[in-house]
């Protein structure tokens, strides 16, 4: 249910009135914005009388809201959130965000020198994989804790804030100054995982699943928020479908779809979705062009010996001319609205 409050109410009034509503065992979240104030109720609301509601003093209208998940809901909170990293680098709203980096940390060497040459392209953030969940057993596994250590160089040495993929609730007490937490789309619906990064005040990105719906990957980022932290990035890095020629469907129209849905950020991964380079640039653009908040995009030094998806990954010289038209295009679209 919604609750939506007439102008310039008195902070008492509206306190009395959270009062009541927890007083019958009804969750109360505030949502206030610039020229509005929602307060959603979460739990059993058949408890409260709709048309009581509306006569309230303060109460300009009441809705109940169908849908299963309500932290994520735009109805309950209809601007758009802005996540703000320490450095000052925005997610979400008029920002648009640029993320680069290796599928899996290497060296030294390796993670450094991508790091500076993302950052000269115009990219805001370090991607980089320090525990990778892969299909086959035998295939790399990442480098755990010492590539943790690395992307914080890469992160000492270049000033990007990082993003690495946390794959259990246990090794989340390696992760305490890594930006952004990332959860794949392997752990999608891990929902101890979800609970626990959910009690952290850290940035989240939440990967799609492979055949994940729409409700069902909101429903995933309303565990993280129900457990209070609002600081949730959606990302869509393609969908498993019956066409063999790539490796995933990167869903498109996911984007307008849930940027009418919720108000979270949402970012594409064309590297993923494709995994195949030269793909990676029209997707990219067609994510632009969609109204997406950012992309996410694998850029190796030396691709065809890298140790994660190869294949997929751009090397500094491409990702250089792509993010260039990535830039010009966004500005495109918000001269033409």
């Amino acid at each position: 249910m919604i609750i939506k409050l007439k102008r310039n109410p008195k902070e008492e009034e509206v306190e009395n009135l959270r009062r009541w509503i927890e007083g019958r065992g009804i969750e109360v979240m505030t949502s206030v914005g610039a020229n509005i104030t929602i307060l959603g109720l979460v739990g059993d609301t058949t408890k409260l009388d709709i048309d009581l509601l509306k006569t309230m003093s303060i109460v300009e209208d009441v809705k109940r809201i169908q849908e299963p998940y309500k932290a994520v809901n735009r109805r309950f909170h209809p601007e758009d959130t802005v996540i703000t990293l320490e450095d000052g680098t925005k997610i979400g709203g008029d920002n648009f965000t640029m993320i680069a980096g290796p599928c899996s940390v290497e060296s030294e060497e390796q993670v450094i020198e991508i790091a500076r040459r993302v950052k000269n392209a115009g990219a805001n953030i370090l991607r980089g994989g320090a525990f990778k969940p892969r299909t086959s057993p035998y295939s790399f596994q990442g480098m755990g804790t010492d590539g943790l250590e690395l992307l914080l160089k890469a992160k000492k040495e270049t000033g990007l804030p990082i993003v690495s993929e946390v794959m259990d609730a246990s090794q989340l007490q390696y992760f305490k100054d890594v930006d952004i937490l990332q959860v794949g789309a392997r752990n999608m619906q891990n929902f101890h995982l979800l609970k626990e990064v959910g009690k952290l005040d850290k940035p989240v990105l939440l990967k799609r699943g492979l055949s994940a719906t729409y409700e069902e990957w909101l429903m995933s980022a309303e565990y993280i928020m129900s457990g209070g932290n609002k600081n949730v990035i959606l990302c869509e890095r393609g969908i498993r479908t019956f066409e063999t020629k790539t490796r995933n469907t990167l869903d498109i129209s996911a984007i307008p779809v849930l940027k009418s849905e919720t108000h979270l950020p949402i970012i594409a991964d064309p590297s993923h979705a494709t995994g195949t380079r030269r793909l990676v640039e029209p997707l990219a653009k067609a994510a632009v062009a969609a109204g997406a908040h950012g992309v996410m995009i694998e850029v190796h030094n030396n691709p065809e010996g890298a140790l994660c998806d190869g294949p997929q990954s751009l090397d500094p010289e491409q990702f250089d001319g792509i993010a260039e038209k990535l830039k010009k295009l966004r500005k495109t679209i918000e001269e033409i609205g």
